[in-house]
Order: C-alpha cells, then sequence, then structure tokens
C-alpha cells in the first residue's frame, strides 16, 4: 500500500517538474486557447496575455493550470458553455467571462466542472451569463473569490450564479454574486463548506439547499434577494455567523426551513426581513446567540416542529417576536432577552421574576386574517393582547420563556 502510495507522489512530482509553460495572445505562435489545451501537456501551464478571444465550447480534457494575465476576455458570443472541464486537477484563474448562452434544454454554464476532483476555480469575473460555475457529480474542489454578476429578471428565464449537482467536499468562498436567480444553489451535494460569500439582489434565493446533508455555511451575507436562504429536505446544517438583511416582500423571508432535521443556527443576524426564519417540519434544531432585530415576524412556526430548542438569543423591536398556527407547542424557549418584556427582577440576578409569552393574539389573528395588520398598534389590540396574555385561549399555553433575561445578551 504504501509503496503504491509512493509511486503515485513520485510520478506526481515528476509531471509537475517537466511541466511547461504555454503562452496564448494575438501575436505569439499559439494563439487560440483551444489550440494550447491541444498541444498542452497534462500538468502544463496555460498563461493567457491581455485581449479578447472569442470563443465557446473550450473543453479542458486533461490536468492544466489555465492562468489570465491581466485579466484577458472570453466572449462566448451568446452561443453556448464557454469552458467545460472534464479532467481531474484542473485550475482556472483569472479571467473576464461573458456572454454565455441561454438555451431553456441545456443548463450552458460559464465554467461547467463535471466528473472531476481536485478542482480551482478561482479569480473569474463572469458577467452576460445564464449558468455561472456549475458542478456536476465533481468532488474535492474549491471556487473561490468570484465575481458573478448576471441581468436576471424573472426565475423561469434565469439560472443560478454557483450551482452544485451531486458534489462532495466543496468549498465555496469568498465569492461575490448578484442579479441571478440562486446564488449559489446545491442539490445532492454533502459535506460542502460555503463561506464569507456575499449573495445580494438575487431573484429567489441567495442560497438554496435541496436534498443536501451534513453542510456548513459560516460568515456570509444575504442581502436584498426574493429571500435570503431556503434549507429544505436536509439533515445536520450548521449555519452560523450569517447576515440576513433587508430580505423583503408578501412572501419573503431571512431563512426558511422545510423539513430539516438535526441542524443548528447560531450567532446569525436577521435584520429587516419580512419574516426572520420561516419553520415548516423541521425538528431537533438548536438556535443559539442569535440577533432578530426588527423584523416584521422575528419567527413564524408554521405545523410539524418539534423538539427544537431557543436559547439565549436576542428579540429586538421585531413587530412580532413568535408566530404559531396551533395550539399544540413541543419547543422549548429559555434565556432569551425579549425587548416586548415588561416584567421585573426584584432579586437582581438577571432573570426575569415572571415568565414571557412572546405570541401574542394579535399575531395569530393576522396569520388567519392579514388585513388586520392596519389594526396594529391600536388600543384595542393590546386590549385582546393582555386577555390572552392572562388567559391563552388561542395561543399554546406553554409556549413561554421561564427564565427571560433582563439585558440584552452578549456572547
Amino acid at each position: 500500500m504504501y509503496k503504491k502510495l509512493a509511486c503515485l507522489v513520485v510520478m506526481f512530482i515528476t509531471c509537475y517538474s517537466n511541466a511547461q509553460q504555454i503562452e496564448v495572445c494575438s501575436n505569439c505562435n499559439i494563439s487560440s486557447i483551444k489550440e494550447a489545451i491541444a498541444q498542452a501537456k497534462d500538468f502544463d501551464t496555460i498563461l493567457i496575455q491581455k485581449g479578447t478571444y472569442k470563443d465557446h465550447n473550450i473543453v479542458v480534457d486533461k490536468p492544466l493550470t489555465i492562468i489570465g494575465k491581466n485579466y484577458p476576455v472570453i466572449d462566448g458570443e451568446l452561443k453556448g458553455e464557454i469552458f467545460t472541464i472534464t479532467s481531474n486537477h484542473v485550475t482556472l484563474d483569472g479571467l473576464f467571462i461573458i456572454n454565455v448562452g441561454t438555451s431553456y434544454t441545456t443548463d450552458f454554464a460559464a465554467v461547467r466542472v463535471k466528473r472531476s476532483n481536485h478542482f480551482i476555480i478561482k479569480n473569474l469575473v463572469l458577467e452576460k451569463l445564464f449558468f455561472g460555475i456549475y458542478l456536476e457529480k465533481s468532488n474535492n474542489g474549491k471556487v473561490f473569490h468570484n465575481k458573478i454578476i448576471g441581468d436576471a429578471v424573472e426565475e423561469y428565464n434565469s439560472g443560478n450564479g454557483i450551482q452544485l449537482w451531486y458534489c462532495k467536499n466543496v468549498e465555496i468562498e469568498r465569492n461575490h454574486i448578484e442579479h441571478v436567480r440562486d446564488g449559489i444553489y446545491l442539490e445532492f451535494s454533502d459535506h460542502c463548506v460555503i463561506k464569507n460569500n456575499v449573495s445580494v439582489n438575487n431573484v429567489r434565493y441567495g442560497l438554496h439547499f435541496m436534498f443536501s446533508n451534513d453542510d456548513d455555511y459560516i460568515d456570509n451575507t444575504f442581502e436584498n434577494n426574493g429571500a435570503g436562504v431556503a434549507v429544505m429536505f436536509s439533515k445536520r446544517i450548521k449555519m452560523i455567523n450569517n447576515l440576513f438583511k433587508e430580505n423583503w416582500g408578501p412572501a419573503s423571508y431571512g431563512m426558511l426551513l422545510k423539513e430539516i432535521n438535526d441542524s443548528e443556527i447560531r450567532g446569525n443576524t436577521f435584520q429587516k426581513n419580512t419574516i426572520g426564519i420561516n419553520i415548516e417540519g423541521s425538528n431537533r434544531i438548536k438556535y443559539t446567540n442569535n440577533n432578530f432585530m426588527n423584523n416584521g415576524w422575528a419567527i413564524k412556526v408554521r405545523g410539524a416542529c418539534y423538539t427544537n430548542s431557543f436559547t439565549q438569543n436576542n428579540f429586538l423591536y421585531n413587530s412580532f417576536d413568535i408566530a404559531y398556527n396551533s395550539r399544540v407547542n413541543d419547543n422549548t424557549f429559555e434565556g432569551n432577552f425579549w425587548s416586548n418584556y415588561t416584567g421585573y427582577d426584584l432579586n437582581k440576578d438577571g432573570v426575569g421574576d415572571v415568565p414571557y409569552r412572546p405570541v401574542k393574539l394579535f399575531s395569530y389573528i393576522v396569520n388567519r386574517t392579514p388585513e388586520t395588520i392596519i389594526l396594529m398598534r391600536s388600543m384595542f389590540i393590546d386590549l385582546i393582547d393582555f386577555s390572552e396574555k392572562v388567559s391563552p385561549v388561542f395561543t399554546p399555553d406553554n409556549l413561554m420563556d421561564n427564565a427571560p433575561a433582563i439585558q440584552q445578551i452578549t456572547w
């Protein structure tokens, strides 16, 4: 086993040590990227000088490093896909790719990685695209520091910025994505890390998971999208230190959780969203150290959500903190700070002496009849909320925080 591994390492080092550099430019011996790839040997480097190269359907079928110097423009002239990578150990670096073709039967992409391993896609600028970077059954790669700017207006005729389909162990880090359908989309993709990306002004979601497990997304910004993030039919997702901001609209939210289980939501900020988190059919999720600030609803819980815990979160100046559409509650709320709490702390231990009920009768009424929102902040509403607080009839009577924090929590 060790001898076999040693032989592979020696072969790898030998290939790299014999690698050549091929230069591409209008006055060079080679002026075409396709010709450079055809003449290159495994592990060679192709250096593309500044200029405009009108080309598409460029297939990279051997291990190569392709570097653009001073951002040469690769113009696909709207004729189809531009780069298709089918080999392991390929790096694309420093290219300006524009004019990807559009097809409603074929998902043309600026860069497609197909059944490949150990790829690096970095420092690309993609404009006028259908799909941006499309990873298909590819593993152990990195998509780093790319700028993807689409011009999507409607969902049905636009593609995604970065798409993963049946991928594993991919890092997506420090990309900027805007004006596409979904900023980043994962389908059947596991053990991926999505970190420090900015996904803004997208038509549907900033980030979208479907049937993907054991993924982490950390320190990302999702602002002014159709909705911030949708996590659907997935398990064991870690959502840590992200910012969900100004995702507004009649059906919008910072985050949608639908049919997900055994996950963690920690250290995030939900600010000025129509709904901070919209939850449906999601179980055994820990919500800890999150800030919910100035949202319409901080959290809206729909049916079939069990054994979730909300601990040490700040609920600050939301129109509604929690909305429930059921009289049954199996979730726990403990040790959170609620800016609407009006209790007292006689023994000065930092914990309110009377429990806090975060669900108001008025939120129940608005859930059933949205037009009643016009009555918000009227004295009538204060009266019915008070009556429900004293004797709950419509809201779960066991849904309360028995140890509300007196001061905003820091961590």
